[in-house]
């Protein structure tokens, strides 16, 4: 079980080392180390970055502001700062390439931009 977010650093930094290794690559055990801390990782973060029902603009803007970003350090990401600003005021919705470089800039599930 991950505890503390230096745990969750550790997992996080093992995760990144077999997908760089590739899923063909993966020997059956490292296959299952993945699956098993991916979801230590899933529960820890659920239970720590837990946020509440909402939009996925809400979301975005409430990652933004606990990590101290503004709209331009996120247009790179989303394509152009006046696209993070239509995202960001409901009047285009992230698209699920965008969720997922987003999921992955912010270490949580894409499903919470969709």
């Amino acid at each position: 079980m991950i505890e503390t977010e230096a745990e969750n650093e550790v997992a996080l930094k093992l995760i990144e080392a077999l997908m760089e290794k590739g899923e063909d690559n993966l020997t059956p055990e490292e296959d299952s180390l993945f699956g098993l801390v991916a979801s230590l990782i899933e529960s820890f973060e659920s239970r720590t970055y837990a946020i509440s029902e909402g939009t996925p603009e809400g979301a975005l803007r409430f990652l933004m502001d606990s990590h101290g970003l503004r709209q331009i350090d996120l247009a790179e990401i989303l394509g152009s700062r006046g696209r993070v600003s239509d995202i960001l005021s409901g009047r285009r919705r992230i698209s699920k390439e965008q969720a997922k470089k987003l999921a992955s800039r912010f270490r949580v599930s894409p499903a919470v931009f969709i």
